[in-house]
């Protein structure tokens, strides 16, 4: 379903800012407010339940589990992340990738496409990319059917992810995928496998090694550096390409992989007001990214329609990645 395009040299087309509607979004809208209303069918289809484990049987992020039959590739992976994720690290790949060089296509040809990559970060999935983006959206929508931004989210969060692919450069995993923290400041003990800072050199550099370090309390998260990631990636592709989308949607794509702050509750002093308002919805969205990966599938065809008019609404038809 749909073509990629990829060509540098195509002009992306110019859209109207203001919000499109279509038949497509009242239809399925229609659908979402006839499931929360109507008690028979809120009883038989029911609203997002959280499962108590994941597909292999296991806790969710369950990283310590030695008998996961993740746990060797994840731990690799967070070895290299947690060795070369500095602060330099991050200031030399946002001046690779923040070019918007790379490829023109549309959000729903990216989706397609993340189905190539694997996400060697990720204990709980197993599933092509495509389900766990469909999962993730779908599940959104029992729960808050009115907030159709929310639902584009979903699909669209690990979008940035395709920086694995051949057509991005492929990057490795240890630059792409896994959870982001803050650089240029101690690394906190609630990023998950946090023995393994012992070999990154900001660790015994004196500039970044205290609780504030090249911060201010209270200076917003827009003036943290974080670690390079597909959050911060597909965060910037949105802002390049205009989407009106709203300030909250853009918060939850930048920090959704932050499980330091918002599962933890640590890094809380460099938050500003504004990003404490955000952050509620962050951790609204967190319960749907984690728990909604499941070996289930989602009809790709029949949500189609539905996700393709939102996409139409919020983004250009074609973007610069």
């Amino acid at each position: 379903m749909g073509r990629l395009v990829v060509d540098v040299r195509t002009q992306v087309e110019e859209t109207d800012s203001k919000p499109k509607s279509s038949d497509g979004e009242a239809q399925w809208h229609q659908m979402s407010m006839q499931l929360v209303s109507c008690p028979e069918l809120k009883e038989s289809v029911g609203l997002f339940q959280m499962p108590e484990h994941n597909a292999f049987g296991q806790a969710f992020r369950a990283y310590d589990a030695k008998d996961g039959e993740r746990q060797a590739c994840v731990e690799d992976l967070y070895r290299a992340n947690h060795t070369h994720q500095t602060y330099d690290f991050g200031q030399a790949m946002r001046q690779k990738h923040l070019q918007f060089n790379k490829a023109v296509m549309s959000i729903w040809d990216c989706c397609e496409l993340l189905n190539e990559c694997v996400d060697d970060s990720d204990p709980d999935l197993e599933e092509p990319q495509i389900q766990h983006l469909l999962q993730t959206a779908e599940a959104i929508r029992l729960d808050y059917p009115d907030d159709t931004w929310f639902h584009l989210v979903g699909l669209i969060h690990d979008l940035g992810k395709v920086l694995l692919h051949p057509l991005f450069g492929e990057e490795p995993q240890y630059a792409v995928v896994g959870d982001t923290f803050p650089v240029g400041c101690a690394f906190d003990p609630a990023i998950v496998h946090t023995e393994l800072f012992k070999d990154n050199p900001d660790t015994h550099n004196p500039q970044f090694s205290t609780k504030l370090g090249i911060y201010q309390e209270k200076c917003g998260l827009d003036n943290v550096v974080m670690s390079w990631g597909h959050d911060e990636y597909m965060y910037q592709v949105m802002k390049h390409n205009n989407t009106t989308l709203p300030p909250q949607a853009l918060f939850v794509i930048r920090y959704h992989s932050f499980y330091a702050l918002h599962q933890a509750g640590a890094y809380k002093h460099l938050l500003s007001e504004t990003d404490h308002e955000n952050l509620q919805w962050l951790e609204k969205f967190n319960k749907f990214d984690l728990y909604s990966k499941s070996k289930v599938r989602v009809d790709t065809d029949e949500v189609y329609p539905y996700y393709q008019s939102l996409i139409d609404k919020y983004f250009p038809k074609v973007l610069r990645w």
